[in-house]
């Protein structure tokens, strides 16, 4: 597994992250048949199918490590392993968790996505959602977890004001995403109702969320979004919106565009702002680092040259802890002894003999020392005189 330093409150330059709900009927059946699928096509080195239950006792990094389990809610884990551009090694689990039963809605299951590169990500690469997922409108795997918020479509922002301000006010907070909000200066055609994402390079294309601002929203909705994020939205326009906490390389006007034309052409400046906000440093949202602890340390998808790694180290550690033992049982046998033969001398000769003691013992101690100071109390007066 790649070995990163980056700070562990910003999204790695290595790491690929993303949330989501399912609200289909089989979303298990959804991920092998597309696994199943790109493997046979040679696109994936290859991919397990887990239940979450044997994947935390046969965790093989890290077995002892809590943060490499996927938790008690998980229903299924899947990974899988392909390579990028010259031969750059990808790995990524997808972990498929149970829906709140406190929801009335049609909350679905909710899946996290976590994958990370040998290097540096590519937004070229191909987006670690399609290795897993169907690239299909048919299959309705790319629900936010907010309601009403999907990632391959434009979301029309709520009529109601205080729904409006809501939404622009929790999609920012601990969000996985990079979200846009667009302006719609007049009512597109179908050409351009389409989402301004489609454009963007295969990696970063599911790791946007854009809203749409009717024509009539328009002051609304630069009210709203100034008021609770302290961005303009431009009549016409497009801005990028800011993460809570907000990145101190964040300006909101080097992030706004003022005008974007939904005609179904390449909006050029909106796109390269976008892959811009990308490079930024990101702060981790809420449940990401247990993600990326879970892939790094609670990975099972070896290779045979990994396999013989890990066998050999576990062979190091297993010899190491039988000598740490062997040491350890012959450091209280000789403390075992000379406690005998202590008590013999102050008891002149009449201590019984007892089998050596065996029982683990506190190591930041002497056994002697304590067995010393507890006879102490037996001491005959008269012997000092």
């Amino acid at each position: 597994m790649v070995k990163n330093s980056s700070s562990s409150t910003t999204v790695p330059d290595t790491a690929w992250l993303a949330r989501g709900r399912h609200l289909g009927p089989e979303p298990e059946q959804d991920v092998r048949r597309n696994l199943i699928a790109l493997k046979a096509a040679g696109v994936l080195d290859d991919f397990l199918d887990l239940d979450p239950v044997e994947a935390a006792r046969s965790t093989v990094l890290h077995p002892r490590d809590e943060a490499a389990a996927p938790g008690p809610s998980a229903r299924r884990l899947f990974e899988a392993r392909w390579r990028v551009a010259d031969d750059v090694t990808v790995r990524a689990q997808l972990t498929m968790y149970e829906h709140d039963a406190r929801r009335t809605d049609d909350a679905g299951i909710i899946w996290v996505l976590a994958a990370e590169a040998e290097q540096a990500w590519d937004p070229q690469w191909p987006s670690p959602a399609t290795m897993f997922w169907p690239d299909s409108d048919r299959i309705a795997w790319d629900d936010d977890v907010l309601p009403g918020v999907r990632l391959r479509t434009a979301n029309h922002l709520p009529k109601d004001e205080d729904e409006l301000r809501r939404r622009l006010r929790d999609c920012s907070r601990d969000t996985w995403y990079i979200h846009v909000l667009v302006h719609e200066a007049m009512t597109p055609d179908a050409r351009g109702r389409q989402p301004v994402s489609t454009f963007l390079p295969p990696s970063l294309r599911h790791q946007v969320v854009e809203h749409r601002a009717a024509p009539a929203q328009s002051e609304i909705a630069d009210f709203a979004s100034h008021r609770e994020l302290k961005v303009r939205m431009p009549r016409g326009g497009a801005v990028v919106l800011p993460t809570k906490p907000r990145s101190p390389d964040y300006d909101a006007e080097r992030f706004t565009v003022h005008s974007v034309f939904l005609d179904g052409s390449e909006p050029a400046e909106l796109l390269d702002l976008i892959e811009e906000f990308a490079t930024l440093p990101r702060p981790l949202p809420e449940g990401a680092e247990q993600a990326l602890a879970q892939l790094r340390q609670g990975w099972h998808l070896l290779t045979p040259d990994e396999e013989l790694v890990h066998a050999q180290g576990m062979v190091i550690k297993y010899a190491e802890a039988l000598d740490a033992m062997t040491k350890s049982c012959d450091l209280y046998q000789k403390a075992a002894e000379a406690a005998q033969a202590a008590l013999a001398e102050f008891t002149s000769g009449d201590a019984v003999s007892r089998p050596p003691v065996r029982e683990a013992a506190e190591t930041s101690s002497s056994p002697l020392n304590a067995i010393m100071k507890g006879l102490g109390r037996f001491r005959d007066p008269n012997r000092e005189k």
